[in-house]
């Protein structure tokens, strides 16, 4: 019987956060794209329907739980369970480092227990010496589990965190592909929380900080003469109308049609 666990390198306890994860990176590395020496196209178009086969059976509740017992009664009949080991989050819970306590998000994080790493996140985000994620991970590591925290953090509303996170994935992936296919969904997310989000929900002046740095993220024409509408209208707000003339005029110049400014336009004169 095959461990669907063992296929997607993930331990039993893994969340539905950490077998989306490793199937994620798992389908990068078979597929055809990729190149791979040491398999066959055969044998990795076969190590890919064992991974699909896996994944489909423990994302669903329903399915994982009868794997889990099959797969019990399996093990117990070959002498294969094994009891005790290590208690990882008490450890890391025991010290006070900044690198333990990234890895304690990274765990939790991918463990069922999204509060606690979010909180946890919260907390080093508060430290007077500063905290960044990012320097506590190899760099793909971080990008999985940055990726995965802004998620949490967009359900919790906290906008703001989430699109630093974001931020610097996309500035990784853009240096080095890592995600590859799965990128697009990583931008449309981010995309999502940039257009819909900053303004109006963060004070204006961090809002434009926001808007500022997602114009070098490469969204796009479209995009980018939105995120100059929403700077144009952060600019009249707290009164520098001549910055917010010249945002919406940058914004109309790369989409002349841009919805949603014929009153602002009128206000600024354009």
């Amino acid at each position: 019987m095959q461990n669907c666990y063992e296929i997607l390198g993930i331990p039993a306890t893994a969340s539905a956060a950490e077998v989306k994860r490793s199937y994620r990176r798992r389908a990068k590395e078979l597929h055809p794209d990729i190149p791979d020496t040491l398999r066959s196209s055969a044998e990795r178009a076969e190590r890919m329907r064992e991974l699909i086969k896996a994944y489909e059976t423990l994302s669903d509740p329903e399915r994982r739980a009868e794997f889990d017992a099959l797969y019990s009664v399996y093990r117990r009949s070959r002498g294969m369970d094994r009891h005790g080991g290590f208690d990882y989050r008490s450890w890391l819970m025991e010290r006070t480092d900044q690198e333990s306590r990234a890895k304690l998000i990274f765990f939790d994080l991918f463990h069922e227990l999204e509060d606690e790493a979010v909180q946890e996140y919260r907390t080093r985000r508060g430290d007077s010496g500063g905290f960044v994620l990012s320097a506590h991970f190899a760099r793909e590591d971080f990008m999985d589990c940055a990726f995965v925290l802004a998620e949490e953090l967009v359900i919790r509303e906290e906008y703001y965190e989430a699109f630093l996170l974001l931020e610097e994935v996309i500035e990784f992936e853009r240096e080095r592909a890592y995600f590859r296919h799965f990128f697009p969904e990583v931008l449309s997310f981010a995309r999502g929380i940039v257009r819909n989000h900053l303004a109006g929900t963060l004070s204006d002046e961090l809002a434009l900080d926001c808007l500022e740095s997602a114009l070098e993220l490469g969204f796009g024409k479209k995009d980018d003469a939105v995120i100059l509408k929403l700077m144009a209208q952060c600019y009249e707000r707290i009164g520098d109308i001549p910055t917010a003339r010249v945002c919406l005029e940058e914004a109309l110049r790369r989409e002349p049609f841009l919805t949603g400014t014929r009153d602002l336009r009128r206000r600024l004169g354009c």
